[in-house]
């Protein structure tokens, strides 16, 4: 039976958990570390080249093929190092977030209704997703790069809300983005800015959910 918990006046009926920095350890560092000699260098260049915008691209669901094209041909020098980005992907994940894992889990044993609001190349999740038993654990995945929709846009909040019939002030997300957390809030979701387990942990104790 479904848990329907109560904090500050707001019926909790779900939980939204981010999966990248929340649930598995993402961080495209852990393969540049290994094709630089200097972490200056590597800086520079996910600044300037592989940054955080072009990868948001395919998150939002542009091909690998086409993003790889687009930057080989505006940095041929780099070449090798682009298409690693794409071919040495799963390098960047390590591992999950174990101590956030146990909690999702110990929701899960509680009856609280779980989901998942990332983005993620639609090209990519499969690998995590094969990867990581954790998952079967949700209720329901939304992955941006499935959808053409991706956080901060409020429009992505409002796609999960309808595709799983979910009340916006009955849910809690988690992320460790601040534009995500802000954007949820626009849409009536109470939101959590992920630093840690323990203190994700403590919030959801604060509202009964453990």
């Amino acid at each position: 039976m479904r848990s329907l918990l109560r904090f500050e006046g707001a019926a909790v009926i779900a939980v939204i958990f981010d999966v990248g920095g929340v649930l598995i350890d993402w961080n495209p560092r852990h393969l540049y570390r290994k094709l630089f000699n200097e972490d200056a260098a590597m800086e520079r260049f996910l600044a300037e080249v592989c940054t955080p915008a072009w990868n948001h691209r395919q998150d939002a669901g542009r091909s690998w093929a086409e993003g790889t094209a687009e930057l080989v041909a505006r940095w041929p020098e780099h070449e090798a190092l682009i298409r690693a980005f794409d071919a040495r992907w799963e390098e960047m994940v390590p591992g999950l977030l174990a101590q956030t894992v146990a909690l999702v889990r110990m929701l899960a044993s509680r009856g609280v209704k779980l989901y998942c609001l990332t983005n993620f190349s639609a090209e990519k999740f499969p690998l995590v997703r094969r990867r990581f038993d954790f998952f079967e654990v949700f209720d329901g995945i939304v992955v941006s790069g499935e959808v053409g929709l991706a956080k901060p846009d409020p429009a992505i909040f409002r796609h999960l809300l309808n595709r799983f019939a979910l009340p916006a002030d009955g849910c809690l997300f988690i992320d460790d983005m601040p534009a995500n957390v802000a954007a949820a809030s626009t849409v009536g979701i109470a939101a959590h800015l992920f630093r840690s387990a323990d203190a994700l942990a403590i919030e959801l104790r604060q509202r009964g959910l453990l």
